[in-house]
């Protein structure tokens, strides 16, 4: 963690410094935003979040809640979830307090025990450690903590406004706030220096306009989308409980099948609690109204047929639901219908559930939602500062259409499984599928296609560990002025900047060589990207945070021949940023072997301020990389005066 560059920090270095629209934040919504962001679920959160490190943009969070949330529905959080949280500063923290899934049992009826279930197999969760960081449980209400957290202690110091619920919007067609937002009061309140009652209303302004409202999107609603698709015609009781039993897994993730039905066990955060999602079987219109009224005590009982010769003695229930399994999609994520894409600019989003549904048992829904939130919140935050055209924001539904269908696609498969008897599913089979597709839920598979902001593959034999288009996979580096053991990906913040990791070539560090040709070019050609796109008058590195991984040892790496733009002077002092050159670590594991990394060449690997990689070419190549990243940045000289404050 960086700072005291512009000055020295007496307090929490994690409340950075109010700018902008932070500096005289109203209490009360003003009539004109640039962003308005309806729903504080996971995906309006981080677009909070994120946009909160724009300060120069007015953002607001609308919620029709009172206050914050205080317990989730969703639990599951995947290990890409927890590299994001990396980004935004708290991955560390809400580790320490979740509940982390190291392995899952299966249990199932056999030939040789007919009388009640056994165990039949253990799968480790991650066996081919695909991430560093976990896969674990903890209540959603304290992922939202987290980001609105972050998002509070921005330089924007955005927080949420309770008591809003939409009614409806319209679109004009030219205007500098062309959105017109009517919302209601769903509660009284006195905000700021005014009174409001219950149902009053309002209308309000805006530039652009996200709905993070859930499954029944007003916001959706409003701009003419549906949700499309099918249910499985199944139900599920699941409820949170504090339980005590003599089943020898409690503690353990388990998929349990019998012929009483299924339960999908999964423990969560603070050792006593576990969630448990209890089969309730087929369902068709006739009995449909029947299955929505299940107790939890006739669901209780159902899990204990299930679970013979064992017994749940459920002591208290924190939270339960009825649902039925449903797989939607809208056909795309904004308000431009497709015959239109790339000649109308989107002004209103959908993201998480608006615009994706499917069920919880693949631990998707907030970790999907969370992905949508970022990757639209940087590119709002690029053009409303001028950095980008307004077509950047035509790449959110191209990409997130594609992988909710994905998903979809893997959640209809595994909740299958799930409900199938066995006579039907050999046991054995649960489990292969689970252990053969770990990265597709983790959250490894997404990978985006060749765009605007996503190259070719015609350079990927120099990193093929860094796969264009999927996330930049962290690697453990040693840092060359401290002697730092660190992981190189958990260095990436949600700042929204561009990262430049330039691997060297083998060349001796201080020695002419491709890299010492590309570090000079950068710094000082004006055709390089940091002297064409960087903001008049911002750091060095304000764009863009270039890096360098040398292939020696971190003592044969002397900082006084290291090339100046990976020792930028930044901040008021010009003091020098320390943490951008590093070694590669063999000890831990070299990451030129680990990522297939051309030692005799070299790599630039370019990446997304997501965290997704947008390109790798080689250390030659100069005006191939001005020109990539000229497909979606501007000129300095070309732009307006809406700029980072």
């Amino acid at each position: 963690m960086q700072f005291h560059h512009h000055g020295y920090v007496t307090g929490d270095p994690r409340v950075l410094p109010a700018s902008g629209t932070g500096l005289d934040r109203p209490d009360d919504l003003p009539d004109e935003v640039d962003v308005l962001v309806v729903g504080a679920g996971p995906a309006g959160v981080i677009l909070a979040a994120q946009l909160g490190m724009y300060p120069g943009v007015t953002t607001r969070l609308v919620e029709r809640r009172a206050g914050r949330l205080e317990i989730g529905q969703a639990d599951g959080i995947q290990a890409r979830s927890n590299e994001t949280f990396q980004a935004f500063g708290f991955a560390n923290r809400i580790i320490e307090e979740a509940f982390q899934l190291r392995a899952m049992n299966f249990w199932a009826v056999t030939p040789d025990h007919p009388d009640g279930i056994v165990r039949t197999q253990r799968t480790v969760d991650d066996p081919d450690g695909v991430s560093e960081f976990p896969h674990m449980i903890v209540n959603q209400a304290r992922v939202l903590d987290y980001f609105q957290e972050y998002a509070a202690h921005s330089p924007a110091r955005l927080t949420p406004d309770y008591g809003w619920e939409l009614v409806g919007l319209q679109v004009a067609d030219d205007g500098a706030f062309p959105v017109a937002v009517r919302l209601r009061r769903s509660v009284g309140a006195v905000v700021g220096h005014r009174e409001y009652e219950e149902g009053e209303e309002r209308v309000v302004h805006a530039r652009y306009v996200v709905g993070c409202d859930g499954a029944h999107s007003a916001v959706r609603a409003a701009i003419g989308r549906r949700l499309e698709g099918d249910d499985a015609m199944h139900a599920w009781a699941v409820m949170d409980a504090l339980t005590v039993t003599d089943f020898p897994d409690i503690r353990t993730k388990c998929a349990i099948q019998s012929p009483h039905g299924s339960i999908l066990l999964i423990p969560r955060e603070g050792g006593y609690l576990y969630r448990m999602y209890v089969d309730l079987g087929e369902t068709d219109e006739s009995n449909r109204g029947t299955v929505r009224r299940t107790t939890m005590e006739a669901a209780v009982e159902r899990a204990n047929e299930i679970v013979r010769p064992y017994h749940l003695d459920v002591r208290h229930i924190a939270w339960s639901s009825v649902y039925e399994v449903a797989h939607r999609l809208t056909d795309k994520f904004d308000d431009v219908p497709a015959e239109l894409t790339g000649t109308r600019t989107p002004r209103v989003f959908i993201a998480g559930d608006a615009c994706h549904t499917h069920s919880a048992k693949a631990g998707q829904g907030m970790n999907v939602s969370m992905q949508d939130g970022w990757n639209l919140a940087w590119k709002l935050g690029q053009v409303l500062t001028g950095l980008s055209p307004e077509s950047l924001l035509d790449t959110y539904s191209g990409e997130r259409w594609q992988i909710a269908k994905d998903l979809i696609e893997f959640d209809g498969e595994w909740s299958t499984l799930m409900t199938r008897s066995p006579e039907e599913l050999d046991p054995a089979e649960l489990a292969a599928f689970y252990v053969a597709t770990a990265e597709f839920p983790a959250g490894f598979m997404t990978r985006y296609e060749p765009s605007m902001i996503t190259g070719d593959a015609a350079h990927q034999g120099l990193a093929t560990g860094f796969p264009i288009g999927k996330r930049f996979r962290s690697a453990p580096v040693r840092r060359v002025a401290d002697f730092y053991d660190e992981h190189l990906g958990h260095h990436h913040r949600a700042d929204g900047r561009w990262r430049l990791y330039a691997f060297a070539d083998a060349a001796a560090p201080g020695e002419p060589s491709a890299l010492t040709a590309w570090a000079d070019w950068l710094a000082g050609s004006p055709d390089s990207p940091v002297q064409r796109f960087t903001p008049a008058g911002a750091d060095l590195d304000a764009l863009f945070d270039v890096k360098v991984v040398y292939q020696q040892p971190h003592d044969q790496v002397d900082l006084g021949v290291v090339p100046p733009v990976f020792l930028p002077r930044v901040g008021p002092y010009g003091l020098l940023d320390y943490e951008k050159v590093y070694a590669a670590d063999p000890e831990r594991g070299d990451v030129f072997d680990l990522r297939g990394i051309d030692r005799a060449r070299g790599a630039v690997v370019v990446v997304r301020p997501d965290q997704y990689v947008a390109h790798v070419l080689p250390l030659t190549a100069t005006d191939e990389l001005t020109a990539f990243l000229g497909r979606h940045l501007l000129p300095v000289e070309g732009r307006g005066s809406y700029m980072i404050r």
